[in-house]
């Protein structure tokens, strides 16, 4: 299986699909506010990443309003949050095989393009 999980009105995630020609190179997109991600989805991640947390967006606009950061979120609630909406999942998240590289930081950018490129 090979799928990124991105956002379509996500300028950094327009930008990561072209740069590692991900389409072409045969990856499955899905929007994940257009096609919201499943249970089943998120816990291959998990097992993948190692952790719900690795996978959750502090960033999100939602943390601080509802209160997130000024409380310790354990596991099973990163994952009620992550399915509850979309912008707590870190993005994009690109699985391949038994690879999974997440979010946008430039040293995974680059692991992703290196990998892509020798798919």
């Amino acid at each position: 299986m090979k799928r990124m999980y991105y956002l379509s009105t996500c300028g950094t995630c327009k930008k990561i699909l072209e740069e590692t020609d991900a389409v072409g190179k045969g990856f499955a997109l899905q929007d994940i506010k257009k096609d919201s991600i499943t249970p089943a989805q998120l816990d291959k991640m998990k097992e993948l990443a190692g952790s719900y947390e690795s996978l959750f967006s502090r960033r999100s606009q939602k943390f601080r309003p509802m209160g997130l950061h000024e409380r310790d979120l354990t596991e099973e609630d990163y994952r009620a949050l992550i399915l509850e909406e979309y912008t707590f999942l870190k993005r994009p998240v690109t699985i391949a095989g038994n690879r999974i590289f997440i979010g946008n930081d430039k040293k995974t950018v680059e692991a992703l393009k290196g990998f892509v490129n020798q798919s």
